[in-house]
């Protein structure tokens, strides 16, 4: 079984979400019942990634830990690093080279929100993928206001153009990303672009060029919010709350999957509830344990 470590890159400074940002990490903000950090914390485990690293800024690294701890209560192990100013995305496999070691490792964008039925189906295959780097295409209405990436029908990567004028496809590049071991060389050779920051383009490029670049499509009907606009948090929230409301299903609860991945037990789910009792949270998780007798 593969040992992929997981990055959650919480940093910046969250200047598109000013004023609410000045004075607290824009990934501690809530979508509608949950802090954002759950969001890419849960997608990661749904991938089967159990060892994860906070990058985070000098102001907010001490916040993160308070709420997320060292990942004990949800079976996981998760650190912290400081990210001193912003490099660029790329930047956050140089920050945490001693973290990832000689393993695969995920990045995810911590204001990215994915969901979807076959969301798991997907991470999973392109997590067992040893050798080659994955990003995934999802398909927007304006692929000139992205990253876009062009694919063959296996599922080749062809090209890669940063919100190009004339896009060659409609499938947009959200904020994730799988790499085989060795990512931390690959990053630390790149030249930093026009704009003094280590792309993760240039990464991706790296693969593509040596025909070790593979995208995932995700299906019609599945989900993707970058929350990083006032318009864009709140339309994250009203879905979550949308789901949830009318599914009376959790929408990316970290503690809900920890159990049904067998990470923790029944009685470590009832004692994670306990806090949250005088909310609809707490109570749900309390309800999952109680009908899973």
């Amino acid at each position: 079984m593969i040992n992929r470590k997981g990055i959650i890159l919480a940093g910046g400074s969250g200047t598109r979400l000013y004023p609410l940002t000045l004075a607290i990490s824009k990934q501690i903000m809530p979508v509608y019942d949950k802090p954002m950090i759950y969001y890419p914390l849960y997608t990661l485990m749904l991938a089967g990634i159990r060892e994860i690293l906070i990058i985070t800024t000098p102001r907010d690294n001490e916040i993160f830990k308070n709420l997320l701890g060292d990942g004990k209560k949800w079976g996981m192990t998760i650190e912290y690093k400081i990210q001193e100013s912003p490099r660029g995305l790329a930047d956050a496999f140089i920050v945490g080279e001693e973290f990832i070691g000689d393993d695969p490792v995920a990045l995810i964008l911590g204001d990215n929100l994915f969901y979807g039925e076959n969301l798991q189906r997907i991470l999973t295959r392109a997590s067992s993928r040893v050798d080659d780097a994955t990003v995934f295409g999802y398909r927007v209405k304006d692929p000139r206001r992205y990253g876009v990436v062009e694919c063959d029908a296996e599922g080749n990567a062809l090209s890669i153009e940063e919100k190009p004028e004339e896009p060659k496809s409609d499938l947009a590049i959200p904020g994730l990303y799988f790499f085989p071991k060795g990512v931390s060389e690959i990053a630390k050779n790149v030249k930093p672009s026009a704009r003094g920051e280590i792309e993760i383009t240039s990464v991706q490029e790296a693969y593509l060029n040596d025909g070790r670049l593979k995208v995932e499509k995700l299906d019609r009907g599945m989900a993707w919010f970058d929350t990083g606009t006032h318009d864009a948090l709140l339309e994250t929230a009203q879905f979550v709350q949308t789901i949830e409301k009318r599914q009376g299903l959790q929408v990316c609860s970290p503690d809900e999957l920890a159990y049904e991945n067998g990470w923790i037990t029944r009685a470590q789910l009832k004692e994670l509830a306990q806090p949250f009792m005088k909310t609809d949270y707490g109570k749900y998780l309390d309800d999952l344990a109680e009908r899973k007798r």
